[in-house]
């Protein structure tokens, strides 16, 4: 992948395109959803609905979301015109695969149809009601389903949206993954399947694998925060977005070993690699799932809440992530949890087979991945355990860099 292809992608996250881009794939999509109005929506869209139709509060909230305009940016026209359109463009994904763009790429389509009523003020707290999002949770299986078919298979082709193409081979690094180039689908079985495709034997390197002390990024991310003394409770909706471990780490009993600790936050874009790997070696104490929300976004941001990379501190405490907790082979380590957060369009975070409690993994060892969507992972430290942080960690807003798999991020102290 050239380097201005990476940065061109990295930029925007490959998630969602700019406005006009992002509103002209919404006219297009709801220009599908019209030609297939007649057909039966899927099951999960119909309970959806009945909730809106026989829950007052759930009706307000939806009814006015539509209704109200956000702030933040400038729509040249409604995103969704009534309650109807809402559940037939919801509808429509349910059947279709993210589509490579050179520039108006659409891989989350419900996080560009639910745009407009995201930051809204009735929208901050329609997605954040349990109920709402216990129904968004059945539709986001639903698309998981057909994304794990091989229906899904059309965009893995060679035409100028799929991703076989010359211009997406390029920004995804095609060469560093593992494909067949002889099958008519690269020998992926689903979307999601090319989603999580895997890095080529000695890609990604892991750093110092004799050096315990060294401690290497654990996903293919660009840095979004360092932050030190963490608190064992703060308030994370608010503007600065300070971490909270107790909601951070679904109050696991391991809260209090990191209380006064470190955070290393940082995001992960479309198109690049969605596995986690062990940033140390030790042994599983702890790993779950804990569910939460998905399209919910952080108030507190006023107008910039429009853009969901700026809610990231807020979503790694409310959002569906994984959470991993170690104890680290160098003991001035301690333990170390690994949070991988579901952003958005993410339902999916998988614990790969065999972590669990008392199974001792390698630095680098993999760990779990993100199935389809928008993704972002935290990495918490226990207090003095980190030495320094490698420079390359260091958020810049100006000049983000990707920071790969297996790199040397941060040096423990050494006794």
């Amino acid at each position: 992948m050239t380097e201005q292809a990476q940065t061109d992608h990295k930029r925007r996250g490959g998630w969602l395109p700019g406005q006009d881009d992002l509103e002209a794939w919404i006219e297009g999509h709801r220009e599908r959803a019209r030609a297939h109005r007649e057909r039966p929506r899927h099951p999960s869209v119909v309970a959806f609905r009945e909730l809106f139709d026989t829950d007052p509060v759930i009706h307000m909230g939806i009814t006015r979301m539509i209704e109200q305009v956000p702030r933040g940016k400038q729509y040249r026209k409604r995103h969704i015109e009534d309650v109807d359109e809402f559940f037939s463009l919801i509808d429509e994904v349910l059947t279709t695969a993210p589509a490579f763009s050179d520039g108006g790429m659409v891989t989350t389509p419900f996080a560009a149809i639910l745009d407009w009523t995201m930051a809204t003020p009735a929208g901050f707290a329609v997605y954040r009601d349990p109920r709402v999002n216990a129904a968004l949770q059945r539709i986001l299986d639903a698309w998981a389903e057909y994304l794990d078919s091989p229906a899904s298979l059309s965009v893995i082709s060679d035409g100028p949206d799929g991703w076989k193409s010359e211009r997406a081979q390029q920004v995804v690094g095609m060469d560093q993954f593992e494909h067949d180039p002889d099958d008519e689908h690269w020998g992926f079985t689903s979307w999601n399947d090319f989603f999580i495709r895997r890095f080529r034997e000695g890609q990604r390197p892991v750093a110092a694998p004799d050096d315990d002390a060294v401690v290497v990024s654990s996903t293919e991310s660009t840095p979004y925060a360092v932050a030190t003394n963490v608190q064992r409770r703060d308030e994370f909706w608010v503007k600065r977005q300070p971490y909270s471990l107790e909601d951070l780490l679904a109050n696991d009993e391991s809260v209090d070993r990191f209380v006064g600790g470190s955070v290393y936050q940082a995001f992960l874009s479309a198109t690049n690699y969605h596995r986690w790997h062990s940033p140390v070696a030790g042994t599983i104490v702890r790993a779950f799932v804990q569910p939460g929300t998905y399209f919910s976004e952080a108030d507190a941001e006023g107008e910039d809440a429009t853009e969901p990379k700026d809610s990231q501190g807020y979503l790694a405490h409310v959002a569906a992530r994984a959470i991993i907790v170690i104890e680290a082979d160098h003991a001035p380590l301690g333990y170390v949890a690994v949070v991988p957060v579901g952003m958005i369009e993410v339902s999916s975070c998988v614990i790969a087979d065999g972590i669990a409690p008392g199974v001792h993994v390698e630095k680098g060892q993999e760990l779990g991945y993100f199935q389809f969507g928008g993704s972002t992972e935290c990495l918490v430290f226990e207090p003095g355990a980190v030495e320094s942080f490698a420079v390359q960690t260091l958020p810049d807003p100006e000049r983000p860099s990707l920071v790969h798999l297996h790199t040397r991020i941060a040096t423990a102290r050494r006794t």
